[in-house]
C-alpha cells in the first residue's frame, strides 16, 4: 500500500505541469521579496517624507497595556504589548497593488505576443476553404458549385 502511494506520488510530481507550478511558486516568492523591498525601501520613505516624516512600518495602535506608551513598534512588540499594526498593513496593501499591476502588465504583454504569433501563423497558412457568397456556408476553395445551395461559383 505504501509502495503504491509512493509510486502514485512520484508519477504526480514528475508531471510537467507540477514542475512548472513549482518553478512558478519559487519565482513568485522571490518576486514577492523584491516587491516588499521596493515598497519598504524605495516607495514608502519618500511618501513618509512627503507626509511629514511618517514611517509607515512604525504606525501602530496599542491596545494593551494602556498605561505604557512605547516609542516604536519594535519596542512595543519586544515588551509584549498587544498592537494593531496598521502601518505594516498599508505597506502590504501597496505591495499587493504593485504585484497586481506587474502581473497585469505581464499577462497583457503575453496576450499581445500570443495574438501576434496566431496572426502570423494564420497569414502563412494557405486557405483551404472559402465562403459561398449566396448561402454563406464554408466550402472547399476549389469548388465551382456550392454543394449546399447549388449556386454556380466564379
Amino acid at each position: 500500500m505504501l509502495k503504491n502511494f509512493v509510486n502514485e506520488l512520484k508519477e504526480f510530481v514528475m508531471r510537467g505541469n507540477v514542475i512548472d507550478m513549482a518553478v512558478g511558486i519559487i519565482i513568485g516568492a522571490a518576486f514577492g521579496k523584491i516587491i516588499d523591498s521596493l515598497v519598504k525601501d524605495v516607495i514608502m520613505p519618500p511618501i513618509g517624507l512627503l507626509l511629514g516624516k511618517v514611517d509607515f512600518s512604525n504606525l501602530y495602535w496599542q491596545i494593551a497595556p494602556r498605561d505604557t506608551v512605547y516609542p516604536t513598534l519594535q519596542v512595543a512588540q519586544e515588551a509584549g504589548a498587544v498592537t494593531i499594526n496598521y502601518g505594516l498593513f498599508i505597506n502590504t496593501v501597496i505591495s499587493f497593488f504593485i504585484v497586481a499591476i506587474a502581473v497585469f502588465m505581464l499577462i497583457k504583454m503575453m496576450n499581445k505576443l500570443q495574438n501576434t504569433i496566431i496572426k502570423k501563423e494564420a497569414a502563412t497558412e494557405e486557405a483551404t476553404t472559402k465562403e459561398c457568397p449566396y448561402c454563406f456556408t464554408t466550402i472547399n476553395i476549389k469548388a465551382t458549385k456550392c454543394p449546399n445551395c447549388t449556386a454556380d461559383l466564379k
